[in-house]
This record gives C-alpha cells, sequence and structure tokens, in this order.
C-alpha cells in the first residue's frame, strides 16, 4: 500500500508530504495506481524546487519521496501542494486498497 502522508501547520496549510511503499496493484513496470502517484508527485517536487525556486528539503529512495518546504514558502507552493492532495485523494478514493491518505500537523 502506498501511504501518503501530508504536513500541515496549525492552520491547515500545506508544508509539504511524504509518500512510501508500492500499490501492490500490478506487478512492477504495469502497475497504473503507481504510476499515476509517481508521476504526480514527481510533477509537484519538480514544480516547487525548479520552477517556483523554492528552497525545499527533499529525500528519495526507492518506494519512498518526501519534500518538505519552510512555513515562509508555504504560501508560494499553496496551490501545486492543494492540487496534488487533491489528486491523491481522488485515487484513495478510487483504489483504497491501494493508497491511503493522512495528515500530520507539525
Amino acid at each position: 500500500m502506498i501511504k501518503a502522508e501530508f504536513f500541515t501547520t496549525a492552520s491547515g496549510e500545506l508544508l509539504g508530504f511524504s509518500m512510501k511503499g508500492h500499490s501492490g496493484s500490478a506487478q512492477a513496470g504495469y502497475d497504473i495506481v503507481c504510476a499515476a502517484v509517481s508521476s504526480a508527485a514527481y510533477m509537484t517536487v519538480n514544480t516547487v524546487t525548479d520552477v517556483l525556486n523554492v528552497d525545499a528539503r527533499v529525500a528519495v529512495d526507492d518506494g519512498f519521496l518526501r519534500i518538505r518546504v519552510q512555513e515562509k514558502d508555504a504560501r508560494s507552493c499553496r496551490s501545486i501542494f492543494a492540487g496534488f492532495k487533491l489528486h491523491m485523494l481522488g485515487l484513495e478514493e478510487q483504489y483504497p486498497n491501494n493508497i491511503e491518505v493522512s495528515y500530520t500537523e507539525v
């Protein structure tokens, strides 16, 4: 299962997310759930770091991706993080056995 955890402030502002795990919906290379999540997650990270030029903490490993921005940069990242969150909630609704979305206040 893919576990998506969104980092929020006390007021609900998104500061980033982490993704870990594998969906297990098909074998590697044929897993459309994994492809949908991975593509959207990398697009989000690349937009924050390379288009918005926000200095974010990013970590990547097999089956793991995390991005976190400072509170001062949350406003400029608001739309991209909100869009990614909506995408993940839609995928969670379609594939409840493969994706779980949660929130952590930081």
